[in-house]
């Protein structure tokens, strides 16, 4: 079932939303190759959330034990932070999830560490512009097929791939509601959009192939080849007038 919220519900959204964007800003002014660990952003975002009067959505979500999933370079999603030292040349996605007053918010934005390749920066960029061109397609009497074939269609044609067994969500009071929001299929498929939807576009794109496995600590998924990943997300709401991004600065 999905759930439409009203002008009231979406702005107490975009309160957790805001929390998020100050957590990315942060993070990113504090990324130091050779000095700073996933365990460093991690405290960052975790104090932010805390001292907004919020609190970390994804600390002890079925069992995570962060506040963050911090991927690096192979990791696409889910990474525990850790100890390890982030590399010049490493990227690193911080995905953060923000509860506030009942209401959720979710983001997530990769990082490049220091100086990246070539490869590694088209693939940023060319993951963070796929987000823009699926949130483009969310409005108001599209599909949500609309949005993942176009993700896919972008990333497909500059030679990069799309995760396919992961996707965006519905998001609300609940962290994930329907609908699911896949970044790959067909156009003119799946649930109509409509105002008062509330979803996250998430693509995660991989430098070789789509597919991807679980390590052995049953949360961080990484790429099946060991090639770089991406991940950016937005928590939008659709109105008529058109798409409100609700975790911007």
């Amino acid at each position: 079932m999905i759930h439409y919220k009203n002008k009231n519900q979406i702005e107490c959204m975009r309160k957790s939303g805001k929390i998020i964007a100050k957590c990315f800003k942060e993070i990113s002014e504090s990324i130091v190759p050779g000095k700073t660990t996933p365990l460093d952003l991690n405290r960052i975002a975790h104090q932010i959330i805390t001292e907004s009067g919020a609190v970390p959505g994804f600390l002890g979500y079925r069992g995570f034990p962060a506040a963050c999933c911090i991927s690096v370079n192979e990791a696409v999603v889910h990474g525990i932070p850790n100890d390890r030292v982030l590399l010049d040349g490493d990227i690193v996605g911080v995905d953060v999830g923000v509860v506030l007053d009942n209401w959720n918010g979710d983001a997530a934005w990769t990082f490049p560490v220091g100086t990246v390749s070539a490869e590694v920066k088209k693939l940023l960029n060319v993951t963070k512009e796929s987000l823009y061109q699926g949130i483009a397609k969310a409005k108001v009497g599209n599909r949500i097929g609309d949005i993942g074939s176009t993700i896919q269609k972008y990333v497909e044609s500059h030679g990069f791939s799309v995760v396919r067994d992961l996707e965006g969500h519905g998001i609300g009071q609940s962290l994930h509601e329907a609908p699911g929001v896949p970044n790959f299929g067909k156009p003119k498929t799946g649930p109509v959009i409509k105002e008062g939807l509330t979803i996250c576009i998430e693509p995660m794109v991989n430098i070789g192939t789509f597919q991807v496995k679980t390590l052995k600590d049953n949360w961080t998924i990484v790429t099946a080849d060991g090639k770089y990943s991406a991940h950016f997300e937005h928590m939008i709401a659709i109105a008529k007038s058109g798409v409100d991004i609700l975790t911007a600065e």
